[in-house]
């Protein structure tokens, strides 16, 4: 893969990864944008690690927390740590048991143009309501279990195209009256054991290939996400600190109703 067309997709994934507006769709939009050759999934599963490096560099000390919460829990103590990493995986399981039957039945996964169009303009439209009618009286502190198994619900949305993870992880938060920080805060921790169980899928299948131009393209990919990623998260967060998700609503407006109106999509 030319080094181009490498760079251009992981700084794709990094600025889009953790904002609301599908970095999948967006990924399947350039080979029908730029006339390149599909990427394929190896690529888009290596940009995705580089992402998860992001948000852990960023999220580590909610991951220290999580991790201390471990270690007194074998001591009897239960702490706020660790329910934040039990509701972690309350909200994981429903997608990787449906990323899993998706894996069986669509072995490359749902990549449709049109699906894209479709899911970026529909969610984002449910964004703009739950952000608009959804409190900001809770922090990621009073979540309960059933907050997380509703979101770790609609998480499972986001195997479609177009859907984007944190955008519908975030408009769930929002509908149960998270502040706007904490539901993104929640939505990149949940992208942790996520992003985990997507690479793990392709990992032996990397293994496989045993072709050292592959994995060192992988790494490349990996690394610029990396980068890319890091300073979307920074600037996101701050932005979240004063304004609402409003700017990102309109992107994926635009955005949709531009792939569904251009006949070649």
């Amino acid at each position: 893969m030319p080094l181009f067309h490498l760079v251009t997709i992981a700084l794709i994934q990094g600025i889009t990864e953790f904002l609301p507006i599908s970095s999948s769709g967006h990924l399947l939009l350039v080979p029908e944008l730029t006339g390149w050759r599909d990427q394929g999934l190896l690529i888009d599963i290596s940009v995705h690690v580089g992402t998860l490096g992001a948000v852990i560099a960023y999220c580590w000390r909610d991951i220290v927390v999580m991790l201390s919460g471990i270690i007194n829990l074998t001591r009897g103590k239960i702490t706020p740590g660790i329910k934040l990493f039990g509701y972690l995986i309350i909200a994981t399981i429903p997608v990787v048991l449906a990323g899993f039957f998706l894996k069986n039945y669509y072995p490359n996964g749902i990549r449709n143009i049109t699906i894209v169009g479709w899911s970026t303009l529909g969610f984002g439209i449910l964004l703009f309501i739950a952000d608009r009618i959804g409190m900001t009286i809770r922090r990621i502190e009073h979540i309960k279990g059933v907050d997380a198994l509703l979101i770790g619900l609609a998480q499972i949305l986001a195997l479609i195209p177009g859907t984007s993870r944190s955008g519908i992880t975030i408009t769930v938060a929002r509908l149960t009256g998270m502040e706007r920080p904490s539901a993104a805060r929640f939505s990149m921790l949940l992208g942790i054991p996520t992003i985990i169980a997507a690479g793990a899928l392709e990992a032996w299948e990397l293994f496989q290939f045993k072709d050292t131009e592959v994995t060192n393209t992988v790494f490349l990919a990996a690394g610029f996400s990396f980068v890319s990623a890091l300073a979307t998260i920074s600037v996101m967060m701050l932005w979240l600190r004063k304004f609402s998700f409003t700017p990102f609503v309109i992107y994926r407006i635009i955005l949709g109703a531009l792939i569904l109106s251009i006949p070649h999509m």
